[in-house]
């Protein structure tokens, strides 16, 4: 098992910037990928920006430049900055991971709210 713990959302005004981290815990050598999504009201849970199998980076087109995943293994901590958010960034974010059985783990959820 695998628990993953978000924290770091919040309000914020729009151009402003965010960190999100997400603390994995448990069986965590068995984790494969790890990334974030998120979910905003009426919509679909989307891919915001995730490590593949094979260390790379993808990013969803609509947050490219403007946010950064990073991680600390030191830590076992996933982090997404986000610069110049949007009032559309506004949603929950999920950090996800993906153990080597393709099982999928999700923390609670961080609401990230931006005004305009």
């Amino acid at each position: 098992q695998v628990q993953l713990v978000e924290s770091g959302g919040g309000l914020v005004q729009a151009g402003g910037s965010l960190r999100l981290s997400c603390a994995a815990s448990g069986s965590i050598f068995g984790v494969r990928t790890m990334g974030w999504y998120r979910q905003a009201p009426g919509k679909q849970r989307e891919l915001v920006a995730a490590f593949t199998s094979g260390g790379r980076k993808n990013y969803a087109d609509s947050v490219k430049g403007r946010f950064t995943i990073s991680r600390d293994n030191a830590k076992n901590t996933v982090y997404l900055q986000m610069n110049s958010l949007k009032p559309e960034d506004t949603a929950v974010y999920y950090c996800n991971g993906v153990d080597n059985y393709g099982r999928d783990y999700w923390g609670q959820g961080t609401q990230v709210t931006v005004s305009s």
